[in-house]
């Protein structure tokens, strides 16, 4: 399905040789679709990641039903998918999330806060500082365990009910989760409003307050069409983690304008393209992808999927 000798490698300077692709299709993305997908098509769309070469695939999320019931189905799904040898993360909102998902063998946990005080609220009925103070036991606790700890932190580049998001308050939060004793911080653009430069100035200040690349991840949505050029922008600055969604799957339930996250397809051709490697098959991730949109009954919106399933329909 892929394109002989296409995208031609044309490497670059200064920037890394390797990404890690954290993929939040089954996750993030399927969260956010009206239907609810069948807990056997959910692990085998995980199933069919793994096989196309991604090493850290978020599996599900140990939230309430009531809040999100399309993955009201986690303590079934996840032990149909623990045998892969890959990374399984999970989100967990408080300490009986954790719970559920240490019983079940978990050993990689996310906790989800905000940079903002309207989406903490909207999220999680709480204040940024009361959500800090919710997850201070859950990543103790996890961390007693020996497990790891993902933080995620919403709305770093703007909130649709606040605009701008100075960028020292991103900063206070991400020490915050930090100190806290998460092992890495995913950096969220939730409506997808962030810009390149905008990117560059808030790593900036995050390395100047002690807080390296290396402890980071971004998390772009495409909703204006910046989501590769602020990877890129990421890439620049020494960031070696993306965040990215098979087929561009996912939103935000909380935030009505924010789009899809950045298609790992898209992002993957990019990085071909910059001769970096991703350990991933092109070829076996379209066609998951593609499979998964037939089970969702439309089209993917990633163009890499687009174009290379559109090229092998008509060479058939």
């Amino acid at each position: 399905m892929t394109v002989d000798g296409l995208p031609m490698v044309v490497p670059t300077t200064d920037l890394p040789t390797r990404v890690r692709i954290h993929e939040v299709g089954a996750r993030d993305g399927l969260q956010n679709e009206k239907a609810t997908v069948p807990t056997q098509v959910k692990a085998e769309f995980i199933r069919r990641l793994a096989e196309a070469g991604l090493t850290t695939i978020e599996a599900t999320s140990f939230v309430h039903p009531r809040w999100v019931p399309q993955l009201a189905d986690a303590e079934q799904l996840y032990p149909l998918v623990s045998d892969l040898p890959v990374a399984l993360p999970v989100l967990v909102p408080n300490e009986r999330g954790l719970d559920r998902a240490l019983t079940l063998g978990a050993r990689r946990v996310a906790v989800f806060a905000s940079a903002t005080e309207s989406f903490a609220k909207a999220n999680l009925n709480r204040t940024v500082d009361e959500a800090l103070a919710m997850f201070d036991p859950v990543v103790a606790r996890a961390k007693a365990d020996d497990v790891h700890v993902r933080g995620y932190l919403s709305m770093c580049f703007g909130d649709p009910w606040e605009g701008e998001v100075p960028v020292p308050q991103v900063v206070r939060v991400c020490k915050a989760l930090l100190d806290m004793g998460c092992d890495e911080l995913s950096l969220g653009d939730t409506i997808g409003v962030a810009t390149p430069g905008h990117v560059v100035a808030l790593l900036a200040a995050l390395d100047e307050a002690g807080i390296p690349p290396s402890a980071l991840g971004v998390h772009f949505h495409d909703t204006y069409g910046q989501a590769l050029a602020n990877t890129l922008a990421a890439l620049q600055q020494g960031v070696t983690t993306v965040d990215a969604s098979a087929g561009g799957l996912g939103g935000c339930p909380y935030a009505k304008s924010a789009t899809g996250n950045l298609a790992t397809e898209d992002l993957v051709w990019m990085l071909r393209g910059l001769g970096i490697d991703t350990g991933i098959d092109l070829g076996r991730l379209v066609a998951t992808s593609a499979w998964m949109a037939t089970h969702l009954g439309r089209p993917s919106p990633s163009r890499t999927v687009r174009a290379l399933s559109h090229e092998d329909t008509e060479e058939r």
